[in-house]
């Protein structure tokens, strides 16, 4: 391992060292909102941070991301990514509506849970049937489609310009110069709020906290302004909106619930006098859901004793968490279980199966032999492992399965596709055209297209980086799967979970409910050494002959910039022969001295300097586009018209509309771990300023030095945080349902 290109002559012995991203929760409650904040920054794909938020009192402010209009000649992937979940919701939520009546549990329930359970079971009879979340979920009907997609050529991909009515903005920004609320308020407000935003703000000043980037304390000015001496600590309405702010903050964070304790423990430190009731409030308004779970779904109901003595309460906790997230988490239980419970389709014999098994070798030959007896099968590796799934691939399309393959990033599919491509096998083989990104498969954008009943038209499907998937999008997917069809999701383990809420794909390497083949290919060479040793917890020094590892010393931030710089502009493209257009820069988040936006700055100056005089942007500009929350698609900028910004995005042609580029357009020389997530260049540089050591963590490093092809540099000043985040700091847990009703729907795998 050396330093820098320019001087390895004066090469220092270690290696790098890289702060942690805090992954252990914190057991206190009144982090939440911090934690979601943190989650929210490290993603980079939401509107507004609380580092960039919305002032409600005045001054400086970044709007929210409003509703997207339908005034665009055609959609995008991201406006149909987005109409395809709400058609989901809604057919989960008729088929909540048309189930039996609810279980009659929490009957020996005392105190707070009792009083939930009440409050629940209150309004079972309105419009909205919040006890549902009680009953025991049933097999999903198939969704129906309008007609069947055939695989669409790659158009141009527009992002809509629409939003509210001008009518309806004006309204609501009377309403926030009222209450001090700055203007760049009203179109977000207005779109979160929907029809009449302007009555209800005042009805409910509160209401505030449902556009994004907003914050409690600047809701709480906002309504003394309008208020005046009727806003009390107290207010009824403030409690509700506190609840369900801090529910979706946790969502941010990747819970799809909260336990009682810790959702109580932390409105008690946004000062709310009765916690209890204040939730009460939201579950009892259908703003929250209340569950109470068994902590151990496999334990026997406790039995009434001979002598008449009541049994023994069975142990349960109490979680509470925002509908989107329970309707869709229930939803992929009963997909998950639906795959796991059926019979695959016999296409190929079981003799040609084997037959393709026995020709392959070790892992791969295991992963075929489990694919040809099960509808859902796991498989983990790194890199390399790669190879294993492509040639699952060819193999079934050589026994006549319309096989297809979805990656995370556009990225991905590119590099999977020359893979699956180039193995040289002998027979027939899949087109390698057969590859898709999950958003464009569920979008209609690409992919085979569906069939007659609205799912997807194939028989095999491997999702690679599966623990990038939420909950809401796994949900989508299943739901897409035909009857009979086989499901593999490979990924590796170690990276970064999803931006979203829940933990999909560590979820069911836990449950033990279908096959697991682990790879025994490892990553070659020292960048495949050095990360194998990040992903258990150790930082290895490695040999790097060929200059694949580089650290590079750094005293301060201003140093780190310019040091990165330098790599990227010059030291790299000349010792290592990569050029800077391949180069990615990783840094642990936006905001600092060296945060990404600037290190942006500097590589801009330094690469494609210009005036920005297209809001900021140049032709020539990398950027990082995100058409959808938790989505990143890097690009760069072709032009500017009245149309909007026009991208290049993985070869596809984008237009961002004027007043959507602040919300979904970044520079993109640097990125976030989380944005850089699902890709690969040939070279990384790595920033880990001094002020970066407590956002470190081994996943955040694992996947950060993950990124590198041929050649990573690490721009070091964390000092010895770098190994200590490594061996010490894990992810941050995160509270789910997908255990427990995966345990109660699907038996364990033998």
């Amino acid at each position: 391992m050396s330093t820098d290109p320019e001087t390895t002559e004066n090469a220092e012995p270690g290696t790098p060292g890289a702060a942690a991203e805090n992954d252990a929760q914190e057991a206190d409650a009144t982090a939440v909102a911090d934690a979601t904040a943190e989650a929210a920054a490290e993603d980079g794909s939401t509107p507004a941070t609380e580092e960039e938020g919305t002032s409600a009192a005045g001054g400086e402010s970044t709007p929210a991301a409003g509703a997207d209009g339908a005034g665009a000649a055609e959609k995008s992937e991201a406006e149909a990514e987005l109409a395809a979940q709400r058609v989901e919701r809604e057919r989960i939520e008729r088929r909540k509506a048309e189930k039996a009546a609810p279980v009659d549990s929490g009957a020996k329930l005392s105190g707070k849970a009792a009083d939930l359970l009440a409050a629940v079971r209150a309004v079972e009879s309105g419009g909205k049937p919040v006890a549902a979340v009680f009953e025991e979920p049933g097999p999903a009907p198939r969704r129906p489609a309008p007609e069947p997609v055939r695989r669409p050529q790659p158009t141009q991909a527009v992002a809509p310009a629409g939003g509210p009515a001008p009518e309806a903005v004006g309204a609501v920004g009377r309403v926030l110069a009222d209450g001090g609320a700055p203007d760049a308020l009203a179109a977000p407000a207005a779109a979160a709020l929907g029809e009449d935003a302007d009555e209800q703000l005042r009805a409910d000043p509160w209401l505030l906290l449902r556009v994004g980037g907003v914050r409690p304390e600047q809701a709480d000015g906002f309504a003394r302004a309008l208020l005046g001496a009727d806003c009390r600590p107290d207010d009824e309405r403030r409690g509700r909106a506190l609840t369900g702010w801090l529910l979706e903050q946790a969502a941010l964070a990747g819970h799809t619930a909260l336990e009682m304790s810790a959702l109580t423990a932390a409105l008690a430190q946004r000062g709310v006098p009765d916690t209890e009731a204040a939730v009460q409030s939201a579950v009892a308004e259908g703003e929250a859901l209340v569950f109470q779970d068994a902590l151990d779904p496999t334990a026997p109901e406790p039995q009434a004793g001979e002598d008449g003595e009541e049994a023994e309460e069975r142990p349960v906790r109490i979680l509470i968490g925002l509908e989107r997230c329970a309707l869709a988490e229930e939803s992929l239980a009963d997909g998950l279980a639906r795959l796991i419970n059926s019979v695959p389709k016999q296409d190929g014999s079981a003799e040609d199966w084997e037959q393709a098994a026995a020709a392959a070798k070790g892992s791969t030959a295991e992963l075929l032999r489990a694919v040809a007896g099960h509808g859902l099968v796991l498989h983990t590796g790194g890199e390399a492992s790669l190879a294993e799934p492509a040639a699952l691939l060819r193999a079934a399309a050589g026994l006549g399965l319309r096989a297809w393959a979805a990656t995370h990033a556009p990225g991905g599919r590119e590099r999977f596709a020359a893979l699956w491509a180039g193995q040289g096998q002998e027979g027939p083989g899949p087109d390698a055209a057969s590859v898709a990104t999950v958003a464009g498969l569920l979008s209609g954008a690409e992919g085979p297209g569906r069939d007659a009943d609205g799912a997807l038209d194939l028989d095999l499907l491997v999702v690679l980086d599966a623990p990038q998937l939420d909950v809401e999008t796994g949900a989508l997917l299943l739901e897409s799967l035909p009857d009979g069809a086989r499901l593999v999701l490979a990924g590796d383990p170690a990276v970064l979970w999803s931006a979203g809420p829940g933990r999909v794909f560590a979820d069911l390497l836990g449950a033990g409910i279908c096959p697991r083949i682990a790879s025994r290919r490892p990553d070659p060479g020292p960048l495949g050494e050095l990360v194998s040793g990040v992903g258990i917890g150790e930082l290895q020094q490695v040999e790097a002959p060929g200059k694949e590892v580089v650290i590079v010393p750094v005293r301060d931030a201003g140093e780190a910039v310019h040091r990165t710089v330098q790599l990227v502009a010059d030291s790299v493209p000349r010792a290592i022969g990569v050029p800077s257009e391949q180069t990615v820069v990783i840094t642990p988040g936006h905001g600092g001295a060296a945060g990404t936006r600037a290190l942006n700055a500097a590589l801009k100056e330094r690469l494609n300097p210009g005036p920005g005089r297209f809001g900021g942007f140049d032709p020539g500009d990398r950027i990082a586009y995100s058409p959808a929350p938790g989505r990143t698609v890097p690009g760069t900028v072709v032009k500017a018209d009245a149309d909007g910004l026009h991208l290049s995005c993985a070869g596809t042609p984008v237009v961002v509309a004027k007043e959507r580029v602040e919300q979904s357009v970044r520079h993109g020389w640097a990125l976030t771990a989380h944005q850089a997530v699902g890709d690969r260049w040939p070279a990384a540089v790595v920033v880990l300023p001094g002020d970066a050591a407590q956002a470190l963590s081994r996943p955040w490093v694992y996947t950060a030095f993950g990124r590198a092809g041929r050649h990573l540099s690490v721009v070091h000043g964390v000092e010895q945080a770098l190994p200590r985040a490594v061996a010490e700091v894990l992810a941050k847990p995160r509270t789910t349902r997908l255990p427990l009703l995966l345990a109660t729907q699907a038996p364990a795998a033998g």
